[in-house]
């Protein structure tokens, strides 16, 4: 391990990124869903300052129950503290916290890396807006039913109330808008709803943008499936479709790799070949304007198959790739990425698939 470490800084050299570290991470049994995702997020730069400052105020408060987002605080803690620049860490006190909270994850059987990174972002914002309340008493001291996590009503008592934004809704968080249009009255009824991640379905040979096309596709509800339009009170065919009206800060794109095949009546997994780009155009947002984003973290899943498998992450730091493999971490070549993109025949001896893919708006206005 201290030989992989030393190679590491080797191959970087004097282009050893400043206060950098790169830590390879231990596996207690099946844990390397657990290790990608984490390391996919430890180098989501703008999540990890937020993250290791949340931290540090934290520490400086009274001392709470232990919880995910404290062991999860901790871990990345110690990585950035480190001596070294390089080595190995056991993030057993978060896998512990992670076991012990949810049944789900205490087996040593295969487990699903988007699956895990779903429960802990939300388990993330579920502590943060717990906190909110006695955060905000002491910032303002209002009474706590002023506090902005109720209805999403604006008007109550003249009091604008909005819902809660934490700093990890404010990376990841982006709003759909389900617009369907009645075809007899023509009425556009909208829905919006936040996402943390969009679920992409793949087709061989395609691409990201060809995927995120067809998920914004417009889908004709018809028969079985017609539509109850208000204006017309009674069910209609109708146009559906889907647009991104917030594009987040961070682009989490999960590609559905693992299809349930009803004549084998169980789950397979789809190796097809899906071109992802270093930097991707989002253009089904509903202005029109183009989002720009840069590709920095990408989960492989590696196997034949969705029960059994490992997973490896490929993350972009200071202008270099590296790939992560729970303990060990080496310098690839960007070159390398391509080799992730799948396989375009149905049988073939590459089993690395890109699974999660992590971009980073390019747009000035982060936080916005």
């Amino acid at each position: 391990m201290g030989a992989a470490g030393s190679k590491l800084e080797k191959d970087l050299g004097d282009q050893f990124p400043e206060g950098e570290r790169y830590f390879g991470l231990e596996n207690f049994g099946n844990t390397c869903y657990c290790n990608s995702v984490l390391q996919a997020l430890y180098f989501c730069v703008p999540f990890r300052e937020q993250l290791l400052e949340y931290y540090s105020n934290y520490k400086n408060g009274a001392d709470a129950e232990e919880n995910l987002l404290i062991c999860l605080a901790d871990l990345f803690t110690q990585i950035s503290s480190q001596k070294k620049k390089t080595g190995v860490i056991a993030p057993k006190r978060f896998v512990q916290r992670l076991k012990k909270q949810n049944e789900l994850f205490r087996s040593y059987m295969h487990q699903d890396a988007h699956e895990f990174l779903n429960i802990l972002l939300n388990e993330l914002v579920d502590i943060l807006e717990k906190e909110a309340p006695t955060a905000k008493n002491e910032a303002e001291t209002s009474p706590p039913e002023k506090v902005a996590n109720g209805p999403k009503n604006p008007q109550a008592n003249g009091v604008q109330k909005e819902p809660l934004v934490t700093w990890v809704h404010k990376n990841f968080q982006g709003i759909l808008t389900n617009e369907t249009r009645c075809l007899r009255c023509e009425t556009v009824t909208a829905r919006d709803e936040t996402f943390f991640d969009l679920s992409l379905d793949i087709e061989q040979n395609s691409s990201i943008t060809s995927c995120l096309k067809n998920f914004s596709s417009t889908e004709t509800l018809n028969a079985e499936d017609k539509f109850f339009c208000d204006k017309c009170c009674s069910l209609q065919e109708a146009q559906k479709r889907m647009k991104i009206k917030k594009p987040p800060h961070i682009l989490v794109i999960h590609l559905k790799r693992f299809k349930y095949i009803e004549q084998l009546g169980r789950y397979k997994k789809l190796s097809y070949r899906v071109v992802f780009p270093l930097e991707l155009k989002l253009s089904n947002t509903v202005e029109d304007a183009d989002s720009e984003y840069s590709l920095f973290a990408v989960v492989v899943h590696v196997g034949s198959g969705p029960n059994h498998g490992h997973y490896v992450s490929l993350v972009k730091s200071h202008n270099h790739w590296l790939f992560f493999d729970d303990e060990n971490v080496e310098m690839i070549d960007e070159s390398a990425v391509q080799t992730f993109f799948g396989s375009a025949q149905e049988y073939s001896s590459n089993t690395d698939h890109g699974y999660i893919l992590f971009y980073e708006s390019l747009g000035a206005n982060k936080n916005s």
